[in-house]
């Protein structure tokens, strides 16, 4: 089941002496999370008074927090979004929401569940937990589809894999 509100990053420190925040954002480019007007901390909305990308980390002021005291408070706090206000590129899908998948091959065949999806520096990495550990590059070329409504992500192997 797919989850209203996604993690999208964590406060990892404060910046400057005004009260904005430094967020590790956990999305393929940190531009994405410039597009909301709210972020979510705590189960309570909070409103984005201005963020923008700094040495690929978000630097974020954040209604309420207006001194380097109530900045520090939010360290380490992670970041959420809602799934209404986000708009994903066509055929792209929120990580969070493959994450369990069952992966199956062209034939169909199942070669287990979507377990982790590690970062590298090309394309990120697919970990197929099954009969074995099948670590799959996420390029185009061995993922073919995923489908999170239907929990499937269909992948091309080849010998070796």
């Amino acid at each position: 089941m797919k989850k209203q509100y996604l993690e999208a990053g964590q406060i990892v420190n404060t910046h400057g002496v005004r009260g904005e925040v430094r967020i590790q954002p956990w999305a393929d480019e940190a531009a994405f999370l410039t597009r909301f007007r709210r972020f979510y901390i705590d189960g309570a909305a909070v409103a984005v008074r201005s963020c923008r990308v700094h040495k690929e980390m978000c630097i974020a002021s954040l209604a309420g927090v207006d001194d380097v005291d109530a900045a520090m408070a939010l360290k380490n706090k992670i970041i959420f979004i809602d799934r209404d206000d986000a708009r994903l590129p066509a055929g792209t899908v929120f990580l969070q929401d493959i994450l369990g998948a069952k992966v199956v091959d062209e034939d169909g065949s199942v070669l287990g569940v979507l377990d982790e999806i590690m970062p590298a520096p090309a394309a990120s990495v697919l970990v197929v937990k099954g009969d074995r550990e099948i670590l799959i590059p996420d390029v185009p070329e061995f993922v073919l589809d995923k489908d999170a409504d239907a929990g499937i992500v269909k992948v091309r192997l080849i010998e070796g894999m």
